[in-house]
């Protein structure tokens, strides 16, 4: 059996286990261990890389970014953060045709600067967002799609954990790949802004409950008015914390790991300010940023040993060799392998499509002469997209257990989110088009 034919095997072994409902971890170290075995046929040589990728998952510095990240995200979750700059935009944004949506939007781009995970974006805002929107004569349809399409900003736009997974499985800076995010993030959020105001403007139907004019006409005589100290005051915490996180990271003053920590510093001190930690708050924080940053850390454990029975059995050269051969140019490599992200996104979770394309696809990409940072940033982006999607979109769940409405179906939110799912590949072009959206400030 050749190495690509056994490489074909292991890859469809892994995707089969985890769409019969094999954890993705449980799956990474059965298969890593089984193809060790196989390719070497030497159980000794299959422990001893399994030791040599836990230790080395364990003992790496760069690992302590996720719980400190995570931590971070959480306490600024528990906050209210998310619900005061969600007012000022709303007041700031009144006067715009489909300001909610807008404010929706730029909220999250905010909040997106602090907590790096989509699924908390969408649990907020859909709280927060969903309500006021409906209350203003918005469709449902739209407010859940806006916040479901809208929470992806978590993820692009810096500190991201998807970029910290990807630099990891790619042996990649993160500090770079975060850096990388920026552009695309904003222009991200700004596409989505546009695309609300354009669909206000033009189809009003797909915005407003038009049906209810004397409600929106009552509505719209309850606002919400702030003054410049108030909304100063709303804003200074997450501003602060912004510029402490973010400005330490990009001046190159703090390492990832040191700004993850200052930022979790920080966090804290507004939820102390802002008594959110009793209750119980604090040790639910706690108990949860456990269970995520053990749950990441040992799927990179199992996607390290993933990489390392790839390596083995020699699987990355065979197919970037079978790739060559079959005269695939550097960009129908690239099309093709956006292709095959965008379709596990309907099947699966971002961190699985990560964890099994990454080190594969990585090396390949990089003989094609691609930058990996750059590569990255098409990697997340592309894989994001999944999160909107169906069956699976993870995000597009969340704002529906969130919401706990029997009257919304997801049906209806998927059909909300679509128009971003448009947006975000109008991006994804743009970014592969011009490298330099994710290379000018690196």
């Amino acid at each position: 059996m050749s190495d690509l034919q056994i490489g074909g095997l292991l890859i469809g072994g892994l995707v089969l286990l985890v769409l019969l409902g094999i954890h993705i971890g449980v799956a990474l170290l059965a298969v890593g261990f089984f193809g060790v075995w196989l390719v070497r046929d030497n159980v000794d040589m299959a422990m001893r890389l399994l030791y040599m990728a836990a230790y080395n998952g364990v003992a790496d510095y760069i690992f302590a970014t996720i719980p400190l990240f995570v931590l971070m995200g959480l306490l600024v979750s528990i906050s209210n953060v998310g619900k005061d700059t969600f007012t000022v935009a709303e007041v700031l944004l009144r006067k715009v045709r489909g300001g909610l949506g807008v404010a929706t939007v730029a909220a999250n781009t905010v909040f997106a600067a602090v907590t790096g995970v989509s699924i908390a974006s969408a649990a907020v805002f859909t709280r927060v967002a969903v309500p006021e929107m409906v209350t203003h004569g918005y469709r449902t349809t739209f407010a859940t799609g806006t916040v479901a399409g809208s929470s992806v900003l978590g993820m692009m736009i810096p500190p991201s954990l998807l970029m910290i997974i990807y630099g990891v499985l790619a042996e990649q800076s993160i500090g770079t790949l975060f850096i990388a995010g920026v552009l695309p993030g904003f222009l991200l959020a700004v596409v989505f802004a546009v695309m609300i105001m354009l669909m206000a403007r033009f189809a009003p139907g797909s915005v407003f409950d038009l049906q209810r004019g004397a409600e929106l006409a009552r509505a719209q005589r309850i606002e919400i008015t702030l003054t410049r100290l108030q909304m100063a005051s709303k804003l200074v915490p997450i501003a602060a914390l912004v510029a402490l996180v973010l400005g330490g990271l990009y001046s190159g003053f703090f390492t990832p790991t040191e700004a993850g920590g200052v930022g979790a510093a920080g966090a804290l001190v507004i939820a102390l300010l802002r008594r959110s930690l009793g209750k119980g708050n604090l040790w639910r924080v706690l108990h949860e940023t456990g269970s995520v940053s053990c749950t990441i850390l040992i799927l990179l454990v199992a996607a390290a040993f993933y990489s390392r029975m790839l390596s083995v059995a020699g699987v990355p050269v065979a197919i970037s060799e079978l790739v060559r051969d079959a005269g695939l140019g550097p960009y129908a490599f690239l099309a093709l392998y956006i292709a095959i992200v965008l379709l596990l996104g309907m099947i699966l979770d971002s961190s699985s499509i990560l964890l099994i394309m990454t080190p594969v696809a990585a090396p390949i990409a990089q003989a094609y002469g691609f930058n990996l940072i750059h590569f990255g940033v098409i990697t997340v982006l592309a894989v994001e997209i999944g999160l909107l999607t169906p069956p699976f979109g993870i995000s597009v769940f969340t704002v529906k257990s969130t919401l706990n409405d029997p009257k919304v179906s997801v049906e209806s939110i998927f059909a909300g989110a679509l128009p971003f799912v448009g947006a975000m590949l109008m991006v994804l072009l743009l970014v592969c088009a011009f490298p330099w959206l994710t290379l000018a400030l690196t």
